[in-house]
């Protein structure tokens, strides 16, 4: 299994997931052509995707969805909520799932892991194949307990750092959306993405993808500083996900030492 991401952060995410026989795309929050155009950089073409997952219906995560499952035929899978936005209408190939389901898409086995988010009924993604098991968790304002037990025992994670307090309170925001962002429905700040790895069994994780980092109310080392002391942070290879470029292929079956690849920012 790999993993490539297209763009993190609130202006467009996407992730593909490949095993070799099955391509996924979770969530296409770029444009049409921005997505067609960054999958061919990634060596990947629209067609060859099986399936479209949506974590919920905010436009950074579902903006290129429609237009880019009508174009290839693609499946979408979905929670009732989400599928319910305005934004999601005209889907053509609709797959509703609900939170805490179970499913497979070719030989990828996928869990849906409900989270806090200020969305109708967001979901993350736990992915498994051939033993390795990735999850994708991001857009969650607390870390519950759930969260905490679902996104155990990783290999790669991709996690959500999305903003500093203080950059958040002193940046360009409007208070409502300090509010929201800050609020136990909106965001992670690097503080509590620690909090989930000193909680969670990290002891299987070799690759963390830093995610969504704010460009207005955060700092790439602001997130790295967060991560200082992390017990499990010499074993760990840490690989920052831009807006502008998100990440290249990483293959998660290979167990790289840290020290073997450059750190990717």
């Amino acid at each position: 299994m790999r993993i490539a991401s297209l763009g993190s952060g609130s202006k467009g995410n996407a992730t593909l997931v490949d095993t070799g026989e099955t391509l996924i795309l979770i969530d296409c929050g770029l444009p049409r052509r921005a997505v067609e155009e960054r999958l061919s950089d990634r060596g990947v073409s629209p067609g060859d995707i099986d399936a479209i997952l949506v974590t919920h219906e905010h436009g950074d995560h579902c903006r290129g969805v429609v237009t880019l499952a009508g174009a290839y035929n693609l499946p979408v899978f979905l929670t009732a909520g989400t599928a319910a936005s305005q934004k999601l209408e005209g889907l053509q190939r609709a797959i509703v799932i609900r939170p805490g389901d179970r499913f497979a898409v070719g030989d990828l086995d996928v869990a849906a892991e409900p989270v806090p988010h200020d969305a109708r009924e967001p979901v993350q993604f736990c992915l498994h194949h051939a033993g390795v098991k990735l999850g994708v968790l991001t857009d969650l304002g607390s870390i519950t307990p759930h969260v905490v037990k679902a996104f155990s025992g990783c290999d790669a994670l991709v996690l959500e750092f999305n903003h500093d307090p203080q950059l958040l309170a002193e940046g360009p925001y409007p208070r409502s959306v300090q509010s929201r962002v800050g609020g136990n429905f909106g965001h992670l700040t690097n503080a509590q993405a620690r909090q989930f790895l000193d909680h969670a069994d990290t002891s299987r994780l070799r690759m963390l993808f830093v995610a969504h980092i704010s460009q207005q109310n955060n700092q790439p080392e602001l997130a790295d500083a967060a991560l200082s002391g992390w017990h499990d942070l010499n074993a760990c290879h840490v690989i920052h996900a831009t807006q502008e470029s998100g990440f290249d292929w990483f293959d998660l079956d290979e167990s790289t030492a840290p020290s073997e690849v450059a750190v990717q920012g």
